[in-house]
Order: C-alpha cells, then sequence, then structure tokens
C-alpha cells in the first residue's frame, strides 16, 4: 500500500506555534486542500490544509503541541490505493468501518461513531465529513466564547459562519450554557462530603425557599440588573408620620414608614411609565405596559421569602395601605395567602429597614423590570444653606432592567422618588 506523510509546509515566519484546533481523525477520508489544523502564533491564526488525498492512518499531533515547517502533521494511505483494494479485494459489506462512506454506515454504528467522534478530546468536529466555513479569526472568536463553531448555523455564502452568527448563537444558547454550567457546579460540590470535615445535620429545605429559588434564578439569569443607590431626605417625612394622631380617639397613629414609600413609588411610576412594565415577550419586539399599580411587598416569614401585592395602591390613602400591609404580611407568615396575590404586580417594594443595614442590591422580581431596595433610615450631618445640619437620611437601591431602562433613567425615577419622600410632598402622600 502506497503511505505518505503530510507535513507542516512553509509557514512563513511561523516557528515553534501552537496547534489550537485538529480538525480531523483517524480514520477519516480528506481530500487536497482539506483543513488539518489550526496553529496560533501572537499575530494571527492559520489553518494547515492537507497537500494530497487520502485516509489518515496515524495522527501525529494534538492541541497544545508545538510545531514549525516540516513537523508531520499525519500519515495518509493513498485514495487511489484504497479505491482499487476497495474494487479489487473486499466487498463493501466487508470494508473496514473506517473506510465506509459515512452516508454507507449502518445506522447504529453512525450514531457510535458520532458519538464517539463528540466526545473525542482532541477533535471539536461535531460530524467527520462537515466542518464549518469560517475564517481564523471567526474561529478564534468562538473559541474565546467557548463556542463549538461546528454548532454555528452560517449565514452566509454555503453555510459560512460569520461573528455574528457566533453571537446569535451565543445568544440563544445562554439558557442551556448556564444550566450545564449549572449542573457540573453541583457536581464538583458532590465530590466530597460535608461530613468529611466534621458534624453536620441534613434538613429539608423549606417549601416557600425550593419554590421562590427557580424564580430567582430565573430572574438573575435573564435580567442584566444594575443598581442605583442613593439617599432620600425624609426628616420632614418622619415628622409628620409620628405626630398622626386618631380624629376620634386621639391616639397616635402606628404608621410604618413603609406605607409613605409605596405610596411615593406609585407617583413615580406614573411619571415614568417604562418601570411599570414588563419584556417577557422580549423575542417579538413587545413590551407590556401596565395601567395599574400594583406594587409588590417582600415579606420576611418563617417559611421563607414572600411577595404578596398591594393592588391598586395609587387609588388607597396612607392609613389603607398601613392596614392592608398588616394584613398581607400576616396572611403570609400564616401561609393563608392566595397564590394569585403573589403574582400580577407593577414593582416591588424590599425593605431591610426593620432589621438594619443600609445599601444592597436586590434582585428584580420576573417579569417586574425595577425593585426598589430599603435600608434602615440614619441622622447624619449633611451640608445645607451653607452649614451642617442633623437630617435623617434613606438608603435607596434602586435595581433596574437595562434592556428597558438606562442609568439616566433610573437616576431622574430616583430623584423623583426623593422628592416625593420630601418636606413638600408628606401631606399629600397622606391624602
Amino acid at each position: 500500500m502506497s503511505k505518505k506523510d503530510v507535513k507542516v509546509p512553509n509557514i512563513g515566519e511561523f516557528k515553534d506555534v501552537e496547534v489550537i484546533e485538529v480538525l480531523i481523525k483517524k480514520g477519516q477520508k480528506i481530500k487536497k486542500n482539506d483543513p488539518l489544523i489550526t496553529i496560533e502564533s501572537d499575530k494571527s491564526s492559520v489553518e494547515i490544509p492537507s497537500s494530497d488525498d487520502g485516509t489518515i492512518i496515524s495522527l501525529n499531533v494534538k492541541i497544545g503541541d508545538k510545531v514549525s515547517e516540516g513537523d508531520k502533521i499525519i500519515e495518509i494511505e493513498s485514495e487511489k490505493e484504497i479505491k482499487e483494494t476497495s474494487a479489487q479485494e473486499l466487498p463493501k459489506s466487508q470494508l473496514p468501518k473506517s473506510q465506509l462512506p459515512k452516508s454507507q454506515l449502518p445506522k447504529e454504528i453512525k450514531k457510535d461513531y458520532l458519538k464517539k467522534t463528540n466526545e473525542s478530546e482532541n477533535i471539536i468536529v461535531k460530524d467527520l465529513s462537515t466542518k464549518a466555513s469560517a475564517s481564523p479569526k471567526v474561529r478564534k472568536f468562538a473559541r474565546e466564547l467557548g463556542v463549538n463553531i461546528n454548532k454555528v448555523p452560517g449565514s452566509e455564502r454555503q453555510g459560512r459562519v460569520t461573528e455574528s452568527d457566533v453571537k446569535l448563537f451565543v445568544a440563544t444558547k445562554s439558557d442551556k450554557s448556564f444550566k450545564d454550567q449549572n449542573t457540573t457546579e453541583q457536581k464538583i460540590e458532590l465530590e466530597y462530603s460535608h461530613s468529611d470535615f466534621g458534624e453536620v445535620d441534613i434538613k429539608d429545605i423549606p417549601r416557600v425557599k425550593k419554590l421562590s429559588s427557580k424564580y430567582l434564578m430565573n430572574s438573575w439569569t435573564k435580567i442584566p440588573h444594575v443598581t442605583n443607590h442613593d439617599e432620600a431626605d425624609i426628616t420632614e417625612l418622619e415628622e409628620f408620620r409620628t405626630s398622626l394622631t386618631d380624629v376620634y380617639t386621639g391616639e397616635k397613629k402606628k404608621i410604618t414608614p413603609l406605607a409613605f414609600i409605596v405610596k411615593a413609588l406609585t407617583t413615580s411610576l406614573k411619571k415614568f411609565p417604562n418601570f411599570n412594565t414588563s419584556i417577557d415577550q422580549i423575542e417579538n419586539g413587545k413590551m407590556t405596559v401596565k395601567k395599574y399599580y400594583h406594587v409588590g411587598i417582600a415579606v420576611d416569614t418563617p417559611h421563607g421569602l414572600m411577595v404578596p401585592k398591594l393592588r391598586n395602591a395609587d387609588n388607597k390613602n396612607i392609613s389603607l395601605i398601613s392596614t392592608e400591609l398588616k394584613k398581607i404580611s400576616q396572611q403570609c407568615r400564616d401561609l393563608k395567602i392566595d397564590k394569585k396575590e403573589l403574582f400580577g404586580g407593577s414593582m416591588t417594594i424590599t425593605s431591610l429597614g426593620g432589621i438594619g443595614g443600609s445599601f444592597f442590591t436586590p434582585i428584580i422580581n420576573y417579569p417586574e423590570v425595577a425593585i426598589l431596595g430599603v435600608g434602615r433610615a440614619e441622622k447624619k450631618q449633611v451640608f445645607m444653606d451653607g452649614k451642617f445640619v442633623t437630617r435623617t437620611m434613606l438608603p435607596l437601591s434602586l435595581s433596574y432592567d437595562h434592556r428597558i431602562i438606562d442609568g439616566a433613567e433610573a437616576a431622574r425615577f430616583n430623584n423623583d422618588l426623593k422628592k416625593n419622600l420630601g418636606k413638600n410632598f408628606a401631606y399629600k402622600l397622606a391624602v
């Protein structure tokens, strides 16, 4: 049989360059000018083509090897010799599997053949007879993103893959990629037992936390979060709130700052309607603009976090909002809240004021596009009218979906919210 070595040709200034892709496999038929390997220097990437037709009988390089001009890449058996042997010595039914055309492989063999090819450490092609058409630059771009370019549908002539095709492929496969990554992380964790390092106790995850975890993961992976931090001066609002008394009994009313924040938020939502939308149909280029104002309230319960909705908050006064906040919060703690009341919100407020802390980065409650985090109010020295004065400052953390809300709009929203919580609006909010 006629055998021949295929070597690295004259590649100019390239010397001891790294093999970054191996595009063929032992037993594969190749033709002259078919790409064999891709090498990469500091300056560029280059594909090395075959100088002859034939079937590969040995593979002499792998990813990571350094090659120069004259180095052996593969050894091939002459295509002419193979045809003569196939025609004169063996019927097709007795040909070795490696010499059968892919189209003539039995289904079960073909399936196993491709499966092994996909699992090969040194081969990135998904099909022995098909290789994506793309420039070295596009191939490098795909590798940097961790994309198997042979799986990317090409939009150019004869299926040639462009950078835009790679970007589109990444965008459409992001959910699957995250799931694969999450599975890998779980496997890593399971490689050892926590009990190897000391005493442990195994408990069931509370049912509410199990249910909320999938929504949190969905929000975190689907929404590009940005958080705007600011402080609102609520000195006059606090003075007004603590001075409220019952008209009939004369007793002081116990209304939390959250009731005022809910009212202030609905006022800002009317001025900035983008914050009262959902873009759950982004693939169709559509967004839902809500005409209602149902504010979600994050409630800390022994069972986990729950977010009931305060319906039509814009039509309720402070006293009614305060009463309903207490009612829905208790229903959540008693697990008596209707499931329907956990959905269909405009925007959510999550407050840590009763616990402590200042700024944080709350996760948006999908499919809403924003969430307001509220910290604990503190008395601070603020420079006003040419002197330092003591003011009550409320930390605000506004997380928003950057696909529909930009930074400038978020800053304007926060400024409007701060104004609504200021001295000129305190009384109006109570109405």
